[in-house]
């Protein structure tokens, strides 16, 4: 798998990280933070809402055993890093 496809990739080197997150990273996003009683912060970046995904997903008892890459367009290009 190359680089492009590793969606293990840290989301700080991500090439699209830092452009405006997606609709549907915004749409689960704030179902979990509902769930977890927090807020979503207004106008998050791509790698900034993927990383408040993971830690929620991780607090979640819903989500807590579940595979690390979520839901389609989790990562900032459709849940596959850059």
């Amino acid at each position: 798998m190359s680089d492009a496809q590793d969606p293990s990739k840290d989301v700080e080197n991500w090439v699209t990280g830092d452009e405006p997150a997606t609709g549907p990273q915004l749409s689960y996003l704030r179902t979990l933070a509902r769930e977890a009683g927090e807020e979503v912060p207004p106008e998050l970046t791509k790698a900034e809402a993927s990383k408040m995904i993971d830690r929620l997903q991780q607090a979640s008892p819903r989500t807590a055993g579940d595979t690390p890459s979520g839901p389609p367009e989790h990562g900032a290009d459709g849940g596959a890093g850059p």
